[in-house]
C-alpha cells in the first residue's frame, strides 16, 4: 500500500473565517491523530494570520478516504466548507 501525503496550506479571505478556523482547529486536530491509520497530522500558523500551514500523512487509500469521510460530516468540515485548501497529494491511486 502507498501512504498519502497532503502538503500545502488552509488560506482565510476573510477574518470571519479565520476565527472559524481558529475556533474548531483543536478539536479537528485531536480527531484526526486519532484515527487509525493516521501516521501524522500538523496544521500551523504561519506569520500570516489568514494562513496555516498543513502537513498530512496516512498509511494508504482506504485510510485516506476514511478520513475524508468523517471530515465532510464534521462539525470542522461544516464550519470551514468555504475556506480555500492549496494542497499537493501524493499517492492518490484512484
Amino acid at each position: 500500500m502507498t501512504e498519502i501525503h497532503i502538503t500545502g496550506q488552509l488560506v482565510c479571505s476573510t477574518e470571519e473565517e479565520a476565527r472559524v478556523v481558529r475556533l474548531h482547529l483543536p478539536d479537528h486536530v485531536r480527531l484526526t491523530r486519532a484515527e487509525v491509520g493516521c501516521t501524522s497530522f500538523e496544521v500551523i500558523p504561519t506569520d500570516d494570520p489568514m494562513v496555516w500551514s498543513v502537513e498530512e500523512r496516512f498509511e494508504d487509500q482506504d485510510v485516506f478516504d476514511s478520513h475524508q469521510q468523517r471530515v465532510a460530516s464534521s462539525e470542522w468540515g461544516r464550519a470551514t466548507a468555504g475556506v480555500e485548501r492549496r494542497y499537493s497529494i501524493e499517492g492518490l491511486i484512484r
